[in-house]
């Protein structure tokens, strides 16, 4: 009903509007099979994306995206299969009403939702963007230390990223240099999320340096709330000054970025953590999360293309906060990094992909991620094939090596994702 309900209001909206708004979109479906503990799983979903602009004259513009999911097959995924043996005796046990449960689950729910809905309004000296809309900071093709909003699926890193609610401006400083600034609202009044970036052009290269005010939480999962069905998060202030850039030097492609995080938690927000922490394991005796209130993080890239149009790059990435040591890898460590918390669980890393045209519609390419601090590593064959007009299919493997417990440890699940997209 509430499909039904939506689909009319869409239909409703863009008939009275159709002679003045552009609709385009997609259709997706896509197959996820993976191997874990020798069994192998396999969930199934269907999106459904309608894209909206509308261009009411020379200065205002309105763009939405409506998406539409359904899941199918395995959708209930119980996250202690990915964790090695000496975690899982972190885990603590949770019983209600002499039942145990497991509170440690990926479910995979129907959703829809309005992923971008905002209006930019072009002024003589500025523009004004607001609502929710697409904020992506970095030059990182796999990690953006700098972006404090989305972190990216290192199978697929240019896969579309969600909209966030913002009030955005950008101001034109000369020709070459600009200013951006971002506010957005969260629950308190008094700590809003802010963005200052200055972005110039040197040479041949386009640089950027940023000022960012993030309200962020650590999850501690070893702490449940019964009544919401929610683990405990920790709220902290994160501060980050940083940079990026990009460009070009004797032929090669060349990025980078830099962030230096400073992490303020107030002292009753601690105690009360502390508090939470003691109630909940009154018998397990945890220890409070290890949070490092102040580290940086670092990606530097390099790419090439050949004559012969194969297409090289590396990306390496380096996160101060994280462990050298997959040994000191904690239960909270690994939820975080599920939860996106974090974007890594191993401080020194690399990603290195070979691409090259089979013909005009198809590619093939290898990427891959090494783990320089615990020796894991993944591979990541994918096939790209514009089989029609207006119909991609893309097919990914995905490939983990590495003992168990490390950052790409066989129990992530070796496996394969296949995804058709039909534009209209």
């Amino acid at each position: 009903m509430r499909l039904k309900n939506t689909l009319l209001i869409i239909f409703a909206l863009t008939s009275a509007l159709s002679a003045q708004v552009d609709i385009t979109g997609y259709y997706e479906p896509q197959l996820l099979g993976v191997k874990i503990e020798n069994q192998f799983y396999q969930l199934f979903s269907n999106k459904l994306r309608i894209d909206l602009e509308m261009n009411s004259s020379e200065n205002i513009t309105f763009k939405a995206n409506f998406d539409y999911i359904t899941y199918h097959g395995y959708t209930s995924w119980d996250i202690k299969k990915f964790l090695p043996d000496n975690i899982l005796n972190e885990v603590p046990d949770f019983v209600v009403q002499g039942v145990p449960v497991n509170p440690y689950q990926w479910e995979f729910k129907d959703r829809q939702f309005l992923d971008n809905a905002f209006v930019k309004v072009r002024f003589s000296k500025f523009d004004l963007t607001a609502g929710k809309q697409q904020i992506s900071l970095g030059t990182g093709y796999v990690w953006n230390p700098t972006d404090v909003f989305n972190r990216k699926d290192v199978m697929d890193p240019t896969y579309e990223q969600p909209g966030h609610n913002a009030l955005r401006i950008d101001l034109p400083l000369s020709d070459k240099s600009q200013i951006m600034g971002l506010y957005a609202p969260t629950d308190k009044w008094d700590s809003p999320d802010l963005i200052v970036k200055v972005k110039s052009r040197a040479g041949h290269f386009d640089v950027s340096l940023l000022a960012i005010q993030k309200q962020w939480k650590f999850t501690d999962a070893r702490i449940l709330d019964f009544i919401n069905n929610k683990f405990y998060q920790l709220p902290v202030r994160r501060r980050i000054t940083g940079f990026d850039f990009a460009g070009e030097i004797f032929g090669l492609g060349v990025w980078g970025e830099f962030a230096e995080n400073h992490l303020q938690i107030k002292n009753s927000v601690w105690l009360d953590y502390e508090q939470q922490l003691a109630f909940s394991s009154e018998n397990n005796q945890f220890e409070p999360m290890a949070i490092n209130k102040q580290y940086f993080e670092w990606v530097f890239g390099l790419d090439y293309t050949f004559r012969s149009q194969t297409y090289i790059m590396a990306e390496f990435y380096q996160n101060n906060s994280a462990e050298t040591d997959y040994h000191n890898y904690r239960f909270n460590n690994w939820m975080q990094y599920m939860m996106a918390e974090t974007k890594t669980i191993t401080r020194n890393q690399c990603y290195m992909m070979i691409q090259h045209p089979v013909n005009d519609f198809m590619t093939a390419s290898v990427s891959g991620l090494y783990s320089f601090s615990d020796n894991s590593y993944a591979v990541f064959p994918t096939l790209a094939y514009n089989i029609f007009e207006n119909m991609d299919l893309t097919l990914i493997g995905n490939l983990y090596f590495g003992k168990k417990g490390t950052a790409y440890s066989e129990n992530m699940g070796s496996g394969f994702l296949a995804r058709a997209r039909v534009y209209f």
